[in-house]
């Protein structure tokens, strides 16, 4: 498989061209001296898993630290971080990014406008369009993402919004509205560096996720199982020997979760409770025997996982 550096394939990105030249099988050294051609070999590196570091601090172990907690290392990044001590450089690292400034429509010419968004304006709160005004507002949702990436913070906060967008993977093209596409977005930088269980109930009513896996399908009389299983073998606690869920609990929480829609006119989800299961939800022995409560009308709510 052919290999892309990183700063073409982000330089191709913003230009548009998302087919860099083929010329990534050169052996020649890379043009930035700050580029992680080797993983380090620290003589005093940690072998003692979550116990504090205690070795050297210099600008080798600063420079390895960087490179895994943001996309890539500069020389100003260096120079900022210079005379820290370890403690300092997480402390800073850790802390969350501002929230940025959303999207805005940049594809306003003489063969596309966007009927309700003027050039240069935001379109994540705008009226719904499909077809091609979707398109583009999609190309301005990656564009603008891939600039944040980009022109990154020293935070973390970009690498783990990347990391839970993978996680809690939903597709554009299936949830066919940038608006949704944006919210998730959002919501994952929101969480980037919070508490999981949050964001994974946040994720299960998020209107992107209920279209990209039919929880906004799953019903009392229609019950849709996809996100139910999804959650629990992709998100959650995994598929593998040491998981051994049931489809008895693939069907529970599918019954826990019944009752949620996306309103496009909102850009959010709402809880019907005439579509909510109201019966006792049984798990497996894996969940140690758990028997969710079934509840009524709008208490349905809080019946699911961890209320």
């Amino acid at each position: 498989m052919t290999q892309i550096k990183r700063s073409e394939f982000f330089s191709a990105a913003l230009s548009g061209n998302f087919i860099p030249p083929d010329n990534t099988n050169s052996k020649s050294a890379p043009a930035s001296k700050f580029a992680n051609t080797t993983t380090p070999n620290f003589s005093e590196k940690s072998l003692s898993g979550l116990d504090p570091y205690t070795g050297t601090f210099s600008q080798a172990q600063l420079m390895h630290l960087l490179r895994r907690t943001l996309f890539g290392v500069t020389q100003a990044d260096l120079a900022y971080f210079n005379g820290m001590t370890l403690t300092q450089v997480v402390a800073e690292l850790v802390t969350q990014a501002p929230t940025p400034t959303p999207p805005v429509n940049a594809y306003n010419n003489t063969n596309f406008t966007d009927p309700d968004v003027p050039a240069g304006q935001t379109w994540v709160t705008a009226t719904y369009q499909s077809g091609t005004a979707d398109a583009y507002r999609r190309l301005s949702l990656k564009a603008w993402w891939v600039g944040l990436m980009v022109n990154q913070n020293r935070s973390i906060t970009e690498k783990m919004t990347l990391f839970w967008m993978n996680h809690f993977s939903t597709q554009m093209a299936t949830v066919n509205d940038a608006r949704y596409s944006y919210k998730t977005l959002a919501l994952m930088r929101e969480n980037a560096l919070g508490n999981f269980k949050t964001l994974a109930r946040a994720v299960t009513t998020d209107p992107g996720m209920l279209v990209y896996l039919n929880g906004d399908t799953n019903t009392l009389n229609n019950p849709n199982e996809n996100y139910g299983r999804e959650f629990q073998e992709l998100m959650t606690v995994g598929k593998g020997p040491n998981s051994l869920y049931t489809q008895g609990d693939v069907e529970a929480l599918a019954a826990v979760f019944t009752g949620w829609v996306d309103v496009r006119s909102t850009i959010s989800s709402k809880f019907v409770s005439g579509s909510h299961d109201t019966s006792n939800k049984q798990f497996s022995a894996f969940y140690n025997n758990t028997i969710i409560a079934g509840l009524s009308g709008s208490a349905g709510l809080l019946n699911r996982p961890g209320r």
